[in-house]
């Protein structure tokens, strides 16, 4: 079976505050940005890869997702969290970015399985509306994992 995730749907206070934070913090490219600041997005997103992207959905249309038939009552739950897999240099730079921008990273944690197997290292974050991102990278090579 060739299944792929598509998509996340995070709730946010403030998309545009929350696109910010995603392209210039964590450094993921946005998605129909400007289609949405002219009002022909509902909402919009950041790519993770070129078959995924989080959706970043205003609270504000919680009434409105409601309302799709068979999504009554779906509208606001909160998720654990998501996981962004990436190499080891852009897991160092997110980590500095954080630091940069103030966000915390208590702890990070080793040999954390996920989808690929073992990853070295990983570490959660909070955004800007309290949604909870880890990051991880996998080795690309067994040499490359310290």
């Amino acid at each position: 079976m060739d299944v792929h995730l598509d998509h996340v749907v995070l709730w946010v206070a403030d998309p545009l505050r929350s696109l910010d934070f995603y392209q210039r913090v964590v450094g993921l490219p946005p998605v129909r940005a400007e289609e949405f600041r002219a009002g022909a997005a509902p909402f919009p997103s950041v790519r993770v890869s070129t078959e995924s992207i989080i959706d970043l959905m205003p609270r504000a249309a919680a009434a409105a997702v409601n309302a799709v038939p068979g999504a009554d009552r779906t509208a606001g739950h909160p998720v654990n969290h998501i996981c962004l897999a990436m190499g080891r240099e852009e897991f160092d730079a997110l980590r500095r970015r954080l630091a940069d921008n103030g966000v915390g990273v208590p702890v990070t944690m080793e040999q954390s399985f996920g989808a690929r197997g073992m990853a070295p290292r990983a570490f959660y974050f909070a955004d800007l509306d309290n949604n909870v991102i880890e990051a991880r990278y996998y080795p690309s090579s067994p040499a490359s994992d310290a």
